[in-house]
């Protein structure tokens, strides 16, 4: 029980106050048009990379970091530490690129904005 209810607070305390970060992500309130849809597609790609890759990631490479130091010799919490802390940076990699995979996947077809589109 105890284990349970640490664990709801927890997620109350931490995940919850980012959805409030996600109001204003829709631009429009009444008659939105096929623009307004791009938009908020891209404001929902901005919210995804800046307000919940970037701080997973971050909290991750710590997590592996910290196995790492506190592995005291044990090879496998060291492996373990060294295997977070790869698979976050490629994470943190894949979501920051791609912005480019995308620009460039517009560009392939045709689109003409695609380099003035935001990051």
């Amino acid at each position: 029980m105890d284990k349970k209810f640490f664990t709801i607070i927890l997620f109350c305390f931490s995940v919850l106050p980012i959805v409030t970060l996600a109001q204003g992500l829709v631009p429009c309130n009444t008659g939105c048009t096929l623009n307004d849809f791009f938009i908020m597609l891209g404001n929902i790609y901005r919210f995804i990379v800046n307000v919940i890759a970037a701080p997973l990631a971050t909290l991750a490479i710590l997590i592996g970091a910290f196995f790492m130091i506190t592995s005291a010799g044990n090879p496998n919490r060291f492996a373990r530490g060294k295997q977070i802390l790869i698979l976050a940076i490629i994470g943190m990699l894949l979501a920051f690129g791609s912005s480019m995979l995308i620009k460039a996947f517009l560009g392939i077809l045709g689109y003409q904005y695609a380099n003035s589109l935001p990051n």
